[in-house]
């Protein structure tokens, strides 16, 4: 058995500087970490009515991977440090919850090593700190009980994990349950969090490449006499909500673009889109009569959706089609009387058009990191 030694105060100090970075990576770093050869197949995809979560489950599954396998290296790491480093685990992970300035990184790993989610926390916890002895005391219990009850049944487990002579964990029951425990509430954090992280980081993709592919140009100019076929990301006036893009196509003449990658199972997200915006806005000192486009993985044929979006008014577009964006330009040159080529384009060679077109997009600058590489 290794011998005691001084546990670190915060659990993060066992995992390495990877690791920790992929805890806190933000969408911009993500783009870094895949290349934006990558990235631009995934728009791609997007553009030409793949489903997205389709497309970066893979990437949600690598983090997933590697930040589990970096959670056995700090168990195996924490236990060559002190032998009662489990048994500890649940009273480290509460006072580490308890200090009111913890770094996302440890107070995912807190709440982990106790089974818990962000979500649960709001659940079960009710955001009180005070509640976390009293749930700690349970699910030590409850492990314990556990843990007891499969010995009986199955008999003692026994086993060792090494990454180096020095560096080695004995494994036991209690130790391979609060491991799994702390695996699972970390893949349920990280499937959510990467599902809003690549969401947003996506939106500002496909909507600005699609701009850019219909003809228009990204920017956000200071007058409003120069906002002419101009598009901004991630707009929000005072009176509303957040809007995904706006299109100043001609001086009193706008479109905003609402995006979701939503499945059939969520029509009520649709039908909150279409009850965010007003026909009218004012923008630069000028008043602008807009237009509302919203784009959304799938659209329901049945319900009041298509009624709501005439009563706007507003246009539905659904991306699962290979060509949504040939209905998009054709939407705009039905609203504005804008000419495009792929209005009259046949469906047939809409695909190797936006391929084409794609990688003339200066995708960098729709999520900040041309002003990086500057």
């Amino acid at each position: 058995m290794p011998p005691s030694t001084e546990l670190p105060t915060s659990l993060s100090d066992l995992l390495s500087p990877s690791a920790l970075a992929l805890l806190s990576a933000s969408g911009s770093r993500l783009v870094r970490e895949l290349s934006m050869d990558v990235v631009r197949a995934v728009v791609h995809d997007v553009l030409t009515g793949r489903n997205l979560r389709d497309s970066t489950e893979v990437l949600t599954r690598r983090k997933i991977a590697m930040v589990n396998l970096a959670i056995v290296e700090m168990f195996i790491r924490g236990y060559s440090l002190s032998p009662d480093f489990v048994t500890m685990l649940p009273n480290m992970a509460v006072e580490s919850l308890q200090r009111s300035r913890s770094e996302k990184p440890e107070r995912w790993l807190a709440q982990w090593v106790l089974g818990l989610t962000d979500k649960s926390v709001q659940n079960v916890l009710r955001d009180d700190v005070r509640a976390l002895v009293e749930y700690r005391d349970v699910y030590i219990r409850t492990c314990q009980k556990a843990v007891e009850d499969t010995a009986s049944e199955r008999g003692s487990l026994a086993g060792q994990l090494q990454l180096s002579p020095e560096i080695r964990a004995e494994v036991n029951w209690l130790f391979a349950l609060y491991l799994t425990n702390t695996v699972g509430a970390s893949t349920l954090t990280l499937r959510g969090s990467d599902k809003s992280t690549i969401g947003k980081l996506f939106e500002r993709l496909v909507l600005g490449s699609l701009l850019s592919i219909l003809g228009f140009k990204f920017g956000g100019l200071d007058r409003a006499e120069e906002l002419s076929g101009v598009f901004i990301l991630s707009s929000r006036d005072k009176n509303e909500r957040e809007s995904d893009a706006t299109l100043f196509y001609d001086l009193g003449q706008a479109v905003r673009f609402d995006i979701g990658f939503i499945g059939r199972g969520n029509p009520e997200i649709i039908k909150d889109k279409l009850s965010r915006f007003e026909r009218e806005k004012r923008f630069e000192g000028r008043k602008w009569y807009v237009d509302t486009f919203v784009l959304a993985d799938r659209i329901p044929e049945r319900g009041d959706i298509q009624a709501q979006a005439a009563r706007v008014p507003a246009t539905l577009i659904q991306m699962r089609m290979g060509y949504w964006p040939q209905e998009v330009a054709r939407q705009l040159s039905t609203s504005l009387g804008y000419d495009h080529v792929l209005v009259h384009m046949p469906q047939s060679e809409v695909g190797q058009y936006i391929r084409d077109e794609l990688d003339k997009v200066p995708l960098e600058q729709f999520i900040g990191l041309a002003d990086e590489a500057e």
